[in-house]
């Protein structure tokens, strides 16, 4: 008789697994039958969120559903990871981080809800935005070697808006004055790049690193030049633009961003965000789109956001332990 009820368990059990199972095949082939918010650690009009709302507007496209963006920038990221991380995990809550997010925080914060798999199911990749350097045409510099020059001759002297301590915008200007031998006076702003770029515009401040979106109109206006980009190579956008690299061998700092969900999101959602993520990602216009704000992209799968992530992290590490230790 045990022997037999043992066996209604397993086989009840059995059913149960099915039943879910199926259920959520289900609930991804009519997924989503709502409005999806993605929450952004980004600032409203930088570079990421500009990114963001791309990926956004060509998600609702395929789903017929409106897809949100709610900001929550500041505290390097943490606020909005940790409201991405206490979202109902049922698909409707997606999560897009910048790369600070996941590489200088775990440094700084390990108990924050900032790392992968631990925290958050990858989804698939969204963008990347390399580092542009621009100055105010008052300081008298055109080219990188020139502003280099300039910086060693006045240490101290030249300021840098920081639009977010601890974002990638920051660790690059920190790591450039480690390779150029050169001190910076920086200026911080906690309101993402618009502030800052009113301020170098108006020659208050003299430089910024920035992605391409939140400077091009001021770029466009001549209120500041652009001397050099952050990429491995030259842009195809931005061909008579060298890069840091040409002047500093090695140097390179690219922004990224990817899409994961809460922990427990169901693994039939996650696939069928993934499978129209990367659609939005490979579409010709959406490339052409970004291209025009300095942005790049290419699908990933969630195992390939996971290696890619994890490999970014050990990468920038023994940078981030530098800074710490200056």
């Amino acid at each position: 008789m045990k022997a037999v009820r043992y066996g209604l368990g397993i086989a009840a059990a059995l059913l149960l697994a099915l039943s879910a199972a199926s259920g959520a095949r289900a609930q991804a082939d009519d997924y989503p039958t709502k409005t999806v918010t993605i929450i952004s650690d980004a600032a409203p009009g930088s570079t990421p969120d500009v990114d963001c709302r791309f990926v956004a507007a060509g998600l609702s496209k395929i789903w017929g559903q409106q897809v949100i963006i709610v900001n929550h920038p500041g505290a390097n990221g943490s606020i909005a990871a940790r409201a991405a991380s206490e979202a109902i995990p049922d698909g409707y809550t997606l999560f897009m981080p910048a790369l600070s997010t996941f590489v200088a925080l775990p440094s700084v914060a390990p108990n924050l809800p900032v790392k992968l798999p631990r925290d958050f199911v990858p989804i698939g990749y969204t963008a990347d935005n390399p580092m542009f350097f621009a100055v105010n045409p008052s300081l008298g510099v055109s080219t990188l070697p020139q502003l280099i020059a300039l910086a060693r001759k006045e240490p101290g002297k030249i300021s840098i808006a920081v639009t977010g301590v601890g974002r990638l915008t920051h660790l690059t200007g920190l790591v450039f004055e480690q390779r150029a031998k050169i001190n910076l006076l920086p200026v911080p702003y906690t309101a993402g790049p618009a502030a800052a770029m009113a301020d170098v515009a108006a020659g208050r401040v003299s430089m910024i690193i920035e992605g391409y979106s939140g400077i091009v109109g001021a770029v466009k206006a001549g209120q500041v030049k652009l001397v050099a980009v952050a990429s491995h190579e030259r842009l195809p956008q931005f061909p008579d633009l060298p890069t840091v690299a040409e002047t500093l061998p090695g140097f390179s700092a690219t922004g990224w961003q990817v899409l994961v969900a809460p922990l427990h999101t169901p693994s039939p959602i996650v696939a069928k965000v993934s499978t129209d993520l990367s659609k939005v990602v490979s579409d010709a216009e959406f490339k052409e789109k970004l291209g025009k704000i300095g942005s790049y992209s290419h699908a990933m799968t969630p195992e390939q956001v996971l290696a890619f992530v994890q490999k970014e992290q050990s990468t920038w590490l023994p940078v981030l332990q530098k800074i710490k230790e200056r």
